[in-house]
């Protein structure tokens, strides 16, 4: 079975967010994933497109695969490193909090 992968790493997106649009194209052909992602209201879903247009691609030019006969293998996301962050608050304190990045892998095979 060929295999073509495309990672992203240090997204800018929770990976609790970014795993909900990974779970619409889990195991579809991927013109129908793409469509998802297309039409998905989620900012995961625009940023995992672009992964899985890179996966495509891969597969296109190391594998000689066509598109159509494309199918999503894989989707995986998880937590990269967290930037700790803080606002200032009443009376000298601060209150702290995490923005989160994500590393997303796209695994592509041939049908």
């Amino acid at each position: 079975m060929d295999r073509a992968i495309a990672k992203s790493r240090f997204v800018r997106i929770s990976p609790r967010k970014a795993r909900l649009a990974a779970g619409l194209i889990r195991g579809l052909p991927v013109a129908q994933a793409t469509l998802q992602l297309e039409h998905s209201q989620l900012k995961g879903g625009r940023l995992l497109k672009k992964t899985l247009d890179s996966a495509v691609a891969n597969a296109e030019r190391q594998l000689d695969a066509k598109r159509e006969n494309l199918l999503v293998h894989e989707v995986r996301i998880d937590e990269g490193p967290r930037m700790k962050r803080a606002k200032p608050k009443n009376r000298g304190g601060r209150h702290p909090f995490l923005k989160r990045t994500s590393h997303f892998t796209v695994v592509v095979t041939s049908a």
